[in-house]
């Protein structure tokens, strides 16, 4: 089978979460993407925001992720959740895992920005949930959970989206 790697760094950290949109989803490694940020204010279909790792030029600024493997043929499928070429696009990144090792792997970045945005509580916990399901470093964590979020008008989709995890 064909793979590719593919750098998770939002929502999709969250196995359950990936494996409903790429089933051969394997996690293989956390790594840092050096001289970027994370931020939420990609502009989401519901109108909150969602994760995007911005490049900042900033040797002290990175962003922690999960590396995972997945089948190549289950990539389309995976470009469109995630919106590739409305509001997503993509790019080869060069991230560095807990033991120096380098890895080429492909990630999202946004190109629909709002930066007043807040992501809805259930979207951060998401991303929270992948975080703390992978062992991210317990100060990076501490900084996603300071993340203001709001709550969803769709008040049927906290139960919906977080169900994942029953």
């Amino acid at each position: 089978m064909d793979t590719l790697l593919y750098f998770a760094y939002g929502s999709n950290m969250s196995t359950p979460r990936l494996l409903a949109r790429a089933r051969s989803a394997r996690a293989v490694t956390i790594a840092r993407l050096d001289a970027h940020r994370l931020m939420f204010h990609k502009q989401g279909k519901d109108g909150s925001g969602k994760c995007d790792i911005t490049l900042t030029r900033n040797p002290a600024d990175a962003v922690y992720g999960v590396v995972f493997q997945i089948a190549t043929v289950e990539k389309l499928a995976l470009d469109q959740t995630e919106g590739l070429g409305m509001g997503y696009d993509e790019k080869m990144v060069s991230v560095i895992t807990q033991h120096g090792e380098v890895l080429k792997a492909v990630s999202y970045y946004a190109t629909d920005i709002n930066h007043l945005l807040k992501p809805h509580h259930w979207y951060k916990e998401h991303v929270l949930r992948g975080a703390i399901e992978h062992g991210l470093p317990p100060a990076y964590i501490s900084l996603i959970e300071c993340v203001e979020s709001v709550p969803d008008p769709d008040t049927s989709k906290d139960c919906n989206e977080l169900s994942i995890y029953n």
